[in-house]
């Protein structure tokens, strides 16, 4: 078994193969998809690290990915999807929730021949029966007005509706689009850090799905870890982490955020 709390520095595959079976609670990953960034020339075959990312998964374990899907010619390349329908039929991982992270455009942005981008995917695979931890509390939202509401009943399978509901106005269950800050909304010294890195997710993504599926002290992994934001947030939650990257500048800037363990969301 790996060490823990080390970030690697490699390629994914070879590394993963070090790390005993059924061992880790969570994984939280962006692959390098499409060349939509520059990722030093590297490339991945998302099928071998869906096999490995399967066989080191507790049961009950889950493995969180966030990727989107290049446009080119006016057409979607499809690899979001695809990855999950392969993932799902060829490892022993299943699809549990297909989140939507949604991230605010840039301001001014227009698009003349397509919709602007301004979302990703987060499919989330669970191995086995269900998940061995689940705590969303942290997650609730806050609703735009005070006091009690009063919402509509759904639609039944018959074609009926159901009773309506009544809420105290408190709070509300989080679903599947979350909202998210862009990353240039964290703490001024890390960002200055983390924007080395071309592609990068929110502090605040990875702490709510590391609290919300990892119990403390369980143990996170980003296999293509980056700029290191999955392996901080995981060290301030009181998680373990393995890190991994093929790229040596990136692991370099991963292991500089890791020294600071103070952060916005605390």
């Amino acid at each position: 078994m790996l060490e823990l709390n080390k970030i690697y520095c490699g390629n994914c595959l070879k590394i993963m193969k070090e790390i005993n079976n059924k061992s880790i609670d969570l994984i939280i990953t962006s692959p390098p998809y499409d060349n939509i960034r520059d990722y030093k020339g590297f490339s991945i075959n998302l099928l071998s690290i869906g096999e490995e990312i399967a066989r080191i998964l507790k049961d009950g374990g889950i493995c969180a990915m966030v990727i989107q899907d290049q446009t080119k010619n006016f057409r979607k390349s499809l690899t979001s999807f695809k990855t999950i329908v392969n993932w799902c039929e060829n490892t022993e991982m299943d699809l549990f929730e297909c989140c939507i992270y949604h991230r605010r455009a840039t301001p001014g942005n227009w698009w003349t021949k397509r919709f602007s981008v301004d979302h990703e995917y987060i499919p989330i695979f669970l191995k086995g029966k269900k998940p061995q931890y689940f705590n969303k509390e942290h997650m609730k939202i806050m609703p735009k007005k005070s006091g009690v509401q009063k919402g509509g009943g759904s639609r039944k399978t018959d074609g009926s509706l159901s009773q309506g509901f009544t809420s105290t106005g408190k709070s509300m269950c989080c679903g599947t689009v979350i909202n998210y800050n862009s990353s240039s909304r964290e703490k001024p010294e890390d960002w200055a850090i983390k924007k080395q890195h071309p592609a990068t997710f929110p502090d605040k993504l990875a702490t709510d799905f590391i609290r919300c599926f990892c119990p403390e002290n369980g143990i996170v992994l980003d296999p293509m870890c980056g700029s290191g934001t999955t392996c901080k947030m995981a060290k301030i939650n009181n998680r373990k982490f393995i890190g991994i990257d093929i790229s040596e500048e990136y692991c370099k800037i991963a292991e500089k955020r890791l020294h600071d363990e103070k952060s916005l969301w605390d």
